[in-house]
């Protein structure tokens, strides 16, 4: 399964964000294990190194990345990917833009812990923890 992993679901793991960093690390570890195909929007690139070096320093922020583009492809945002977002009926733009590049990525699932705002995405969107409850085998 293909998913774009949402800012909000790396900073959880990145920043050991509670109560969300369990799920959340799992689906990295799933990602980086080759289980699941990861993706993420490129302009979550730059808010992650800010966000990360504000708190922790360059070189974390250095390593934070790196992690990231050594494990996950990342969705190159261009002139098409904004004008079809801007089509798209949401409420907030850099969401609407997180599914276009789902879905230039072909992306299965859109994993973020904001699913209130992508009520009208075109890719599903699942929480950490709802894929996660989809990934587990059948008990029976």
């Amino acid at each position: 399964m293909r998913v774009l992993v949402d800012l909000n679901v790396l900073l959880d793991v990145i920043q050991r964000r509670e109560p969300h960093y369990a799920a959340s690390a799992e689906i990295l570890s799933l990602v980086a294990a080759g289980e699941l195909d990861g993706a993420v929007a490129g302009h979550a690139i730059t808010t992650i190194y800010y966000v990360v070096s504000r708190f922790a320093g360059r070189k974390s922020a250095d390593e934070a990345v790196d992690w990231i583009l050594g494990g996950m492809e990342v969705v190159a945002e261009g002139r098409d990917v904004f004008l079809r977002a801007r089509n798209f009926e949401m409420d907030d733009f850099e969401d609407a833009v997180v599914v276009a590049a789902a879905e230039q990525a072909h992306a299965d699932r859109v994993v973020t812990r904001n699913l209130d705002d992508f009520e009208h995405s075109l890719v599903a969107a699942v929480t950490p923890l709802e894929l996660l409850a989809e990934l587990a085998p059948a008990e029976g």
